[in-house]
């Protein structure tokens, strides 16, 4: 990659793991030289204040990033939709969103869940599963009910059984992500004629 003077980039950063800085200069050899404004902590109560650092980095290390006026500013809901794709530049996004309390991300058809650690009831109501109930993939914000509507409508038009594939670190909240899931089957799946069970039990058993 051919770093200019100029260009935004994302450097590696040992503490926050990555850092936003600027190219200062053309990149010569194997390393390019680039500014970075980051944080200071002094004692133990915590100043922070913006400085500015010189530092070499690999190329290899650095990845484009957009400037604020490129990216909207509560991130975007699709990361196919960033100027670049890279490890920061989606960490970056799902750090945005986190903080306005949007959890749920795509990426294409996948949804990257972030854990709050907290609980969420509106996001789980029943209005909301009434709102997800055939609304077709990506017209409303990512979901978890979104990805388990899909499944469901493609199940019912191709005749063919589906998989959601959870998956994710021990504590990324995949056990209460397949509730929830199984919750908003049993919503639109409701009891087969005669059948006292609903589509969770038939699930389960």
């Amino acid at each position: 990659m051919n770093l200019r003077k100029g260009s935004k980039v994302w450097v590696e950063d040992k503490d926050l793991a990555w850092v936003a800085a600027e190219v200062v200069s053309d990149s010569v050899g194997r390393h390019v030289q680039v500014l970075t404004a980051t944080g200071k902590k002094f004692g133990v109560v915590f100043f922070f204040f913006s400085i500015i650092l010189q530092v070499l980095a690999a190329p290899e290390r650095v990845f484009l990033r957009a400037t604020d006026d490129d990216e909207e500013h509560g991130g975007v809901d699709d990361m196919t939709k960033l100027t670049y794709l890279n490890e920061p530049g989606v960490l970056y996004n799902l750090e945005r969103r986190y903080a306005l309390n949007d959890i749920y991300t795509y990426t294409g058809s996948i949804l990257i869940a972030v854990n709050p650690f907290t609980k969420l009831p509106h996001l789980y109501n029943v209005h909301m599963m009434e709102q997800y109930k055939g609304a077709p993939f990506g017209e409303l914000s990512p979901h978890v009910f979104a990805v388990a509507d899909a499944s469901y409508r493609a199940m019912i038009s191709e005749h063919q059984s589906q998989s959601i594939l959870v998956s994710g670190e021990s504590g990324a909240g995949k056990t209460e992500t397949t509730k929830l899931i199984m919750q908003y089957l049993t919503f639109v799946g409701g009891r087969a004629a005669g059948d006292d069970r609903n589509v969770e039990q038939q699930v389960l058993e």
